[in-house]
């Protein structure tokens, strides 16, 4: 769009081309006419979804989470991410050390974590889809070995 910039109608028009569909569903019920320029229009729609803005969350709020009993990896793994993700800052280590200490003690991926030096959320990434894998591995070799007749 900042190729276009001058070009106010054109902005208008290519303006929808990247919204979701609650923005979306705002935009197609403007009134003919109501918006007389792009200026208005990014004004119209800074008022309308100011109050959608995120706050970002406190690192803290990483401390609230831990696996719950009989809740699956997965949830556990979204939720957190979702969480971190709301988080702004370089918070690595803080990151690693609560994702760790969410994990139930008896939990496989608990235990390797505590044996590897992770130094990056990157790297605990790395290191759960790898612990995922294999579990998913051994999910399947167990699936096989029942099927034998």
């Amino acid at each position: 769009m900042v190729v276009h910039s001058k070009d106010e109608a054109l902005m208008c028009k290519v303006f929808p081309s990247n919204l979701g569909p609650v923005v979306m569903k705002w935009f197609n019920g403007l009134r003919a006419d109501s918006i007389d320029s792009f200026k208005e229009l990014t004004q119209a729609f800074g008022s309308r979804f100011i109050t959608c803005t995120k706050v970002s969350r406190p690192i803290n709020s990483l401390l609230s989470l831990s696996m719950q009993e009989r809740e699956t990896l997965k949830t556990y793994l979204d939720q957190y991410w979702e969480m971190f993700n709301e988080i702004n800052g370089d918070f690595d280590d803080v990151a690693i050390s609560t994702f760790k200490a969410g994990l139930p003690a008896e939990q496989d991926l608990r235990k390797s974590l505590t044996g590897k030096t992770v130094t990056s959320v990157r790297q605990l990434m790395n290191q759960i889809d790898k612990y995922k894998r294999v579990e998913e591995n051994q999910q399947l070799e167990k699936g096989k070995a029942k099927v034998i007749p």
